[in-house]
């Protein structure tokens, strides 16, 4: 399948559930592997925070992101409807630091969104595959999710909370065709007693009676109801045969799993690819769900690395040689660390370095048991990132790039003279702003030597040479 996006703009407006405070929400059309991204128009510089599971930093009654002093609150109703409408890039302009509340549901994001229109764009959809089982489990607490081979997203949820009203529900999702109709319109809930104690620690600022499903878990008489009432700014509540206040009807027995499967959907996405299997959860909430999103993410890092073992063929013309390079790369003897380019599209390079005894840092480098420094190899990567992030411009040697971060490094083995290190670099979401984040992994032959994630710019050079 291909990737899609929206075709036009299209805004929301409420108040965030804590602050109480109008915001307002603009989805914008985005390029194909843009995925999910927000961005604070309210700030100074207007920040960027991409939904991945790596920037999130609270699950205290939602899930939040935060980058830098940016963050964005309550994401998962959002993210839950763009996954169940099939929507794999969209920009999300904000003006606040929570998304707004709405009616406690992803319906109202999931109207919004059909008006704005689907556009299929060029590339290919990539899925992350379960193929075998991968779980998490919190012994404690009873909690657990787990991620089953199937040929399409699926998932069933069971909830239990010990309530003599509640009791314990389940809910399923066979096809994302039904998830519009069977669970985006489903409300989330509360219990009485953690309503009361939100309220006077002067949170929901912006939570109604109206688009939550409040559960009565112990008896009330007529006076807290009334004092609840006055608290919400409603008439009056009374409970109802069910043990729901009277503010709501359900629109389904079981609405309450049904809207955990709706946070379980939404907190998912943060991994950053649609998925392919049957999640099944048991308990969850968002501290677990945030948790097997990091699980699952790691899973598919490590999937597409093995996949994407590149092959070198030293037969082959390769597609820059040490003069192409040279050309684009200030590096000199003996800081240049890529020999050739063999492979170079919109989103990868491969670079090889073949490495010799000649090593100038061999002499100091562990003498008499000359292995390739791990920091070396590093700096490989980043000039063979560089090759990709600077075949962007017009006049690549009047650039230079710059490390901002280096982040999960990793060293697998030892890279000795004779060796020829094969080293990769992928794009993990597009350039923007000369800045560039990229996978990085290094191999010798087919086993994996060394990898990190990197985080460059790419700079102009100034008439005198200085950066």
């Amino acid at each position: 399948m291909k990737q899609t996006t929206i075709v036009a703009p299209v805004s929301v407006e409420g108040v965030g559930l804590h602050t109480g405070k109008s915001v307002k929400l603009t989805f914008k059309p985005a390029q194909a592997n843009y995925g999910y991204r927000f961005q604070r128009v309210d700030l100074p510089d207007q920040p960027v925070l991409p939904a991945d599971v790596k920037f999130v930093v609270s699950t205290n009654r939602g899930t939040t992101l935060r980058s830098g002093d940016a963050q964005v609150a309550t994401v998962e109703h959002v993210l839950s409807a763009l996954t169940g409408l099939g929507i794999d890039n969209v920009h999300m302009d904000i003006d606040g630091p929570e998304m707004p509340i709405m009616d406690g549901t992803s319906m109202p994001f999931v109207a919004a969104l059909t008006e704005a229109g689907r556009n299929e764009l060029d590339a290919e959809r990539e899925y992350f595959v379960v193929t075998e089982p991968i779980s998490y489990k919190d012994e404690l607490t009873g909690i657990e999710l787990m991620a089953l081979p199937a040929d399409s997203f699926e998932a069933t949820v069971m909830i239990d909370f010990n309530s003599r009203v509640l009791g314990q529900q389940f809910a399923a999702l066979n096809n994302l065709d039904d998830y519009t109709r069977e669970i985006a319109p489903c409300r989330t809930f509360v219990f009485v007693h953690e309503l009361e104690k939100l309220l006077d620690m002067g949170l929901i600022k912006g939570g109604d009676l109206d688009n939550a499903i409040v559960i009565a878990d112990r008896k009330m008489d007529q006076d807290e109801l009334d004092e609840l009432a006055r608290k919400m700014g409603k008439q009056s509540i009374k409970v109802d045969s069910e043990g729901v206040l009277n503010t709501v009807k359900l629109h389904f027995q079981n609405e309450p799993a049904r809207h955990k499967l709706l946070d379980v959907i939404g907190d998912l996405a943060l991994i950053g690819k649609p998925i392919r299997g049957k999640i099944v959860a048991t308990k969850p909430g968002h501290t677990a769900n945030v948790e097997f999103a990091k699980i699952l993410k790691k899973h598919y890092t490590e999937k597409r690395r093995l996949l994407g073992v590149p092959r070198y063929d030293p037969d082959k013309e390769p597609l820059y040689d040490i003069n192409a390079i040279s050309r684009m790369l200030p590096h000199r003897y003996p800081f240049l660390l890529v020999d050739k380019i063999i492979e170079l599209s919109d989103t990868h390079v491969v670079g090889v370095k073949n490495v010799t005894m000649n090593e100038p840092f061999f002499m100091g480098h562990f003498p008499n048991n000359p292995i390739f420094p791990g920091v070396l190899q590093i700096e490989a990567m980043a000039q063979t990132g560089g090759i990709l992030a600077l075949s962007t411009v017009q006049d690549p040697g009047n650039w230079d790039t710059y490390f901002l971060k280096i982040e999960n490094t990793k060293f697998k083995a030892k890279v000795i003279p004779g060796d020829s290190l094969i080293l990769k670099m992928e794009l993990l979401e597009p350039i923007r702003r000369g800045i560039a984040h990229m996978l990085g992994t290094a191999y010798v032959g087919s086993k994996l030597v060394s990898e990190g994630e990197l985080t460059a710019q790419i700079v102009r050079r100034n008439k005198d040479g200085g950066a």
